[in-house]
C-alpha cells in the first residue's frame, strides 16, 4: 500500500468516526474530551497510590514517573514532531472543508500530528496497568484510554493515523518509565510480589482499585447527564 492510499484510508476512517449529527453525542463527546473532566479520576489514581505505598519516597517514585512520561511525550511532540511535520488539522486541510464537522464551532490550535490526547491517556493507562497489574483494571483503563483518544477523531481534530501514533507514543513511554521506576523501586524495597486475595500482586489493594474504578464509572455518567442539560 503507496502513500497515497494510506492517506485515502487515514481520510475515510476519519470521515466514519467524525460527528454524527446527534447534539447528545456531540456535547457528550465534548465533555469526555475535555482534561477537566477527569480530574477525580486523576485524583482518585493519586489515592490509589498514597494508600498503598508505606513512605513517601514510593509515592514520589510513582508521582515522578507518571510526570517524567508525561513530560517527555507533551515535550517532544509540543516542541518538536509537530513543528517538523507541520500537519495541517483536518478541519483546517483544503481536501477536508465541508467533509468534516465540527462539534459545537470546537477548535484545537497546533498542528495534528500527532495527538497530545492520546499519548497521554496510554501514559496513563499503560503506566497504572503495569504498576497495579491486574487485568480488569488494565482492560477497563485502555477501554477509558481509546475513548478519550477516539473523541479527537469525532471531534474533526486528528487523523485516526494521528491518534494511532499517539497511542504507540504514549505506550512505548510509559513502557519506559515504568522500567525506570522499577529499578528505583526495587533499591527501596524488597518486596515485589504479594500472593492475597485482597492485593494485587504488586501489593495494591483491589478495594481501592475498585474505588478508583467506580470514580471513573461516575465520571462517563456525569459526563452523560452534562449532555443531557446542555441539549
Amino acid at each position: 500500500m503507496d502513500l497515497d492510499a494510506l492517506q485515502e484510508l487515514d481520510k475515510t476512517v476519519l470521515l466514519a468516526f467524525n460527528g454524527s449529527g446527534n447534539l447528545f453525542m456531540d456535547y457528550f463527546v465534548l465533555t469526555l474530551t475535555s482534561a477537566y473532566t477527569w480530574i477525580a479520576f486523576y485524583v482518585s489514581l493519586l489515592y490509589l497510590v498514597v494508600k498503598n505505598n508505606e513512605n513517601w519516597l514510593k509515592i514520589v517514585l510513582v508521582i515522578g514517573a507518571v510526570a517524567l512520561g508525561l513530560m517527555i511525550v507533551d515535550g517532544a511532540n509540543l516542541a518538536f514532531v509537530k513543528p517538523f511535520v507541520a500537519r495541517l488539522r483536518p478541519l483546517e486541510a483544503p481536501g477536508l472543508q465541508g467533509l468534516v464537522v465540527p462539534a459545537e464551532h470546537y477548535r484545537a490550535e497546533g498542528y495534528s500530528f500527532f495527538s497530545s490526547h492520546a499519548a497521554n491517556a496510554f501514559v496513563v493507562a499503560v503506566f497504572f496497568s503495569l504498576l497495579v497489574r491486574d487485568r480488569f483494571f488494565t482492560a477497563i483503563l485502555v477501554a477509558w484510554s481509546t475513548v478519550v483518544s477516539l473523541t479527537r477523531l469525532y471531534l474533526g481534530v486528528h487523523y485516526p493515523s494521528d491518534v494511532l501514533t499517539g497511542m504507540l507514543s504514549g505506550s512505548a513511554v510509559a513502557v519506559f518509565v515504568y522500567g525506570l521506576y522499577r529499578r528505583l523501586y526495587i533499591r527501596c524495597s524488597d518486596k515485589l510480589h504479594y500472593i492475597s486475595t485482597k492485593y494485587t500482586r504488586t501489593g495494591y489493594s483491589f478495594a481501592d482499585v475498585d474505588a478508583v474504578l467506580c470514580i471513573l464509572l461516575l465520571t462517563f455518567i456525569y459526563a452523560a447527564f452534562r449532555a443531557v442539560l446542555s441539549i
